[in-house]
């Protein structure tokens, strides 16, 4: 079926494609605007006769028909799943209604899901694909800022536990991540600010001059400039693949992308997921992660105020949540991060690079309670 010429144009030439080094499961994320309604773009091989687009109601209302239009062209049948929308939904529940749908559709093996939304409909999508018929091969569509830059690449899919956040999943990569940035024009201030903490990550733990680029335009960033959108979006993706072309299961260097992560999701669960955005939680972790560094002598105190003050220039929290010290504990020590009670931590080893390191506790604890866990900020609530 050819592409009407009604379409959003796109320039072709004007695609930008980084590559996931990962063997005979390599594969590009394509960065572009108006990416979506143009399948031919997409460089997908040859799949089978099916589709199967997950999503949320909010999502689907706004892109659903031009990936349906787009996936029509590529595939004989395209059905849909919507998810209810949010963090509480990443669960049992919503990977349930995934393959009820394809089970009852006689769905193969063939069959592929394209995941389009934010981190929780590719979450859950993901780990869908890797348990349905034993692999399915699956396409991440992003449509948050978050799950452009972080999510959706690298291949960890999960859903949570009443437990723990991403307790049960799989590493399972997909076979093409399309970031169209048209797709971020219809966020929320607050959803892509909280994709801005994704953002902001890479700086600190991989690239110093990426850092001081933050600074400089965070203003344009917030204005949601084009340009400097295209290359904050490319520039992570782009470190993000070399951490995992490097460390495709975390055995070491992928785990520096966990910084501030530990104490996000110890925020997240303990507030209850949706109250804080990940984005947010992430925030504010990091803030705690780089005063914990400058403890530990890894980075200055200047440094970690340095990342204080762009966070805060994002309009992110900086502050962390009035929690006991008991409940910060509970949560961290449920994260995947933590061995045999030992709670290892990302820290900063200088601007731009990053490690694991176990604390004591005391350690933490001071550090928290030294920047002020006794007001909740407002910003991860407006």
């Amino acid at each position: 079926m050819p592409e009407s010429s009604s379409l959003p144009p796109i320039d072709l030439n004007a695609i930008d494609r980084v590559a996931i080094d990962l063997g005979d499961r390599s594969y590009a994320i394509s960065i572009a605007r108006n990416l979506l309604q143009h399948a031919g773009a997409w460089r997908l091989e040859a799949q089978g006769a099916d589709a199967v687009v997950v999503s949320n109601p909010t999502v689907f209302g706004l892109h659903g028909e031009a990936l349906v239009a787009a996936l029509s062209a590529r595939h004989a049948r395209v059905l849909k799943v919507l998810l209810p929308d949010g963090e509480s939904f990443k669960t049992w529940a919503s990977v349930d209604a995934i393959v009820t749908t394809m089970l009852e559709a006689a769905c193969d093996r063939r069959t592929t899901l394209y995941a389009l939304g934010g981190g929780v409909v590719g979450d859950v999508t993901g780990f869908a694909a890797s348990c349905y018929m034993r692999g399915v091969p699956f396409v991440q569509v992003p449509t948050t800022l978050l799950a452009q830059v972080d999510s959706s690449v690298g291949g960890k899919t999960a859903i949570n536990h009443a437990l723990g956040k991403n307790m049960v999943g799989a590493f399972y990569q997909p076979v093409a991540v399309l970031c169209d940035l048209a797709t971020l024009d219809t966020l929320p201030d607050r959803e892509y600010r909280s994709g801005l903490a994704e953002v902001i990550k890479y700086g600190p733990i991989a690239d110093a001059n990426f850092l001081a680029w933050l600074e400089a335009n965070m203003p344009a960033l917030l204005q949601r400039d084009g340009a400097a959108l295209a290359h904050a979006v490319r520039r992570s993706c782009e470190i993000k693949a070399h951490v995992v072309g490097a460390d495709e299961r975390e055995g070491g260097l992928r785990a520096i992308l966990n910084f501030g992560h530990t104490f996000g999701h110890a925020i997240e669960a303990a507030m209850g997921y949706g109250v804080w955005l990940h984005g947010e939680a992430v925030a504010c972790g990091m803030v705690i992660a780089a005063s914990l560094s400058a403890e530990l002598g890894g980075v200055t105190a200047a440094d970690a105020l340095r990342l204080r003050r762009l966070i805060e220039a994002a309009q992110l929290p900086s502050v962390p949540p009035e929690m006991a010290w008991d409940t910060w504990l509970r949560w961290m020590r449920v994260d995947k991060k933590a061995e045999a009670q030992s709670i290892r931590y990302v820290v900063l080893d200088g601007v731009g690079r990053a490690r694991m390191q176990a604390v004591p506790d005391a350690t933490v604890r001071a550090v928290i309670e030294r920047l002020g866990n006794t007001s909740a900020p407002t910003a991860a609530v407006s």
